[in-house]
């Protein structure tokens, strides 16, 4: 009989478990099984094989040089017939369309991450996709039908040709800054802090830029010095956490870290930055079911913000 033939999945288990331990007594407890059954099984699959995989070494074991040769097949093998395994439970249980969700940062950091968690406690069996981006990106995949919808700030009217917006909720610009940096226990700050500090911006043609730039010329406001344009909020959470800067973002982006007190908003006005936040569909066509069930929590979601 071909020895692939008599080679079963628990013997590989066995064996891989045991290289992994380096132990019999280990793996036999990882794998569940008393310790004579696994030393049954390395013997049946080294009589099988026929080669010494496992050698004494002192109180414990070691893989000869054939077990080592014979390791990386193994490992490979049980790896790819666990995956097909997962591959099948995942067939067996994805049934509707996937639901493609496009998260501005301002929504990513807030609405986003319990809304996707209630989506995946409803037991609706549709893979979730979230993509965060520029709004323009996001935008533009959304009319080419690669999301389903996006949720963030709305956009310009230039930018809203075939598109449908359904407002959610406000938010605002703010000045950000870590609790360490020196302006962040002043009660009041000059108009030329910014050209005191390195300051991140957002970049021309996103969705904030032209209320930061009406801010500054009403509140006469110098205009940076160091300046650096990003859209990335992990990068700007990193930034802020290592130097005295300064980041001008939409607040909903570091709710969090205010709440923790770890970053603090300056006392800049900044009331005019005010924007609705919501749902952006496409017009010509309506998002399926399992996308509307996921609208339907981030509407209850933002009720609740």
């Amino acid at each position: 009989m071909d020895i692939s033939r008599r080679i079963k999945i628990r013997h590989l288990e066995a064996f891989v478990e045991v290289a992994r331990q380096k132990s019999v007594g280990r793996a036999a407890i990882t794998l569940s099984l008393t310790q004579p059954a696994v030393t049954r099984t390395i013997r049946e699959l080294e009589q099988i094989v026929g080669a010494a995989l496992v050698e004494r070494d002192g109180r414990g074991i070691r893989l000869s040089h054939q077990g080592e040769v014979f390791l990386s097949h193994a490992g490979s093998g049980l790896a790819a017939v666990r995956g097909g395994i997962a591959a099948l439970a995942n067939v067996a249980t994805v049934t509707g369309p996937p639901v493609r969700i496009g998260a501005l940062p301002t929504v990513s950091a807030t609405i986003m991450p319990g809304a996707v968690a209630d989506f995946l406690d409803s037991g609706l069996k549709s893979p979730l996709r979230v993509t965060t981006g520029e709004n323009r990106v996001l935008l533009d995949q959304l009319r080419k039908g690669d999301l389903d919808l996006v949720m963030g700030r709305m956009p310009a009217p230039e930018n809203m040709a075939s598109l449908r917006f359904e407002p959610l909720y406000r938010d605002r610009v703010a000045f950000i800054v870590h609790n360490n940096h020196p302006l962040s226990r002043q009660r009041q700050v000059a108009a030329d802090i910014l050209s005191r500090h390195p300051v991140l911006v957002p970049p021309a043609g996103s969705i904030i830029h032209p209320f930061v730039e009406r801010l500054m010329l009403e509140q006469g406001m110098a205009p940076p010095v160091k300046a650096v344009e990003t859209v990335s909020d992990s990068f700007g959470r990193a930034f802020l956490r290592s130097t005295d800067a300064i980041w001008i973002i939409s607040r909903g982006v570091v709710a969090a870290e205010l709440a923790s007190e770890e970053f603090v908003e300056l006392p800049i006005d900044t009331g005019s930055t005010m924007g609705a936040v919501g749902l952006i569909t496409r017009e010509a066509d309506r998002p399926h079911d399992a996308a509307l069930f996921f609208a339907e929590i981030l509407r209850r979601r933002s009720s609740q913000s």
